[in-house]
């Protein structure tokens, strides 16, 4: 087979059997776009000639291209994750990329949201129904930790009213019941009342646009900026930032990392782990400004 068959059946494979986003398919196909374009380019047109070398080439000339560590510690995952594939199924010998490291990329904290900012924000007026709907986006988004795609992917089926949860499907479509508090339940109520003067017929999706359909990531991504300028809340909101004010304010006053990492629906530890670096400047924050022996 040729490399172009070769990849076609990866594709198919991370699609059917991995059960990747329509994303994550596009950013694989950008990642192995360039290794091949850069291989063609050495005349290196078929697996058994790509070498650690081939792809230390590879990734020297990426990073010459001004690409971050992070960009190119993800196009190395997406080569290395192609070579296991071919392996398996005996399209080649060994994982050139295997033991090829990238450059360290600095890690950066996810910004999120004080309380008291979050009041501010979700203490907007208006009880029409965009603002009802608008309210309950956003109580749901704090109050489960949801990712975009699991918001605006919510029917009217996925809520349990009687255990106040919502059955949420994330990354490769895994599955997982999330709780939600009473101020989520009270804009939930809110705008379901709201819901009715706004629905096409058999529309499913718990929260609709003004024509009546599911809304669109970009919809709530405009909402929000909109409301967070309303309020002076003084950030240019985007939904992920209340994603993570929700892990790193669960986290704060638990101080347990499995439970943030199953509400979450990280597959690793390591993932969620982040946030607890984030806990610990709010401890450092709070030493300095309480302990005597703090200031000089």
């Amino acid at each position: 087979m040729s490399v172009e068959a070769d990849l076609k059946s990866f594709y198919t494979y991370l699609e059917s059997e991995r059960r990747y986003s329509s994303h994550t398919l596009a950013a694989y196909q950008r990642d192995l776009d360039a290794y091949v374009a850069f291989s063609k380019q050495h005349n290196v047109n078929n697996w058994s000639s790509m070498d650690d070398q081939h792809v230390r080439a590879f990734v020297a000339s990426q990073h010459r291209k001004g690409l971050s560590g992070k960009s190119l510690q993800r196009q190395l995952s997406s080569v290395r994750t192609l070579f296991n594939y071919l392996c398996r199924h005996k399209l080649a010998d060994s994982n050139p990329a295997q033991g090829v490291p990238a450059p360290k990329a600095p890690r950066q904290l996810p910004e999120t949201l004080g309380v008291d900012q979050l009041e501010s924000l979700l203490n907007f007026p208006g009880n029409d129904a965009l603002a009802c709907r608008d309210r309950a986006i956003m109580e749901l988004f704090y109050g489960c930790g949801l990712r975009l795609s699991e918001l605006t992917g919510l029917d009217l089926s996925d809520i349990d009213w009687q255990q106040r949860s919502v059955s949420v499907v994330g990354k490769g479509r895994k599955q997982r019941v999330v709780p939600y508090g009473n101020k989520a339940n009270d804009a939930l109520k809110q705008w379901l009342r709201q819901r009715d003067t706004l629905v096409k017929h058999d529309e499913k999706a718990l929260f609709i646009s003004r024509n009546g359909k599911r809304i669109s990531n970009s919809s709530v991504q405009q909402r929000l900026k909109k409301r967070a300028l309303q309020q002076g809340v003084g950030i240019s909101l985007h939904p992920h930032m209340l994603r993570h004010s929700f892990a790193s304010h669960i986290l704060e006053s638990s101080n347990d990392l499995r439970a943030v990492q199953e509400l979450l629906g990280h597959a690793n530890l390591s993932t969620t782990q982040i946030y607890t670096h984030l806990d610990f400047q709010h401890l450092a924050s709070v030493y300095d400004s309480a302990h005597p022996r703090s200031k000089k």
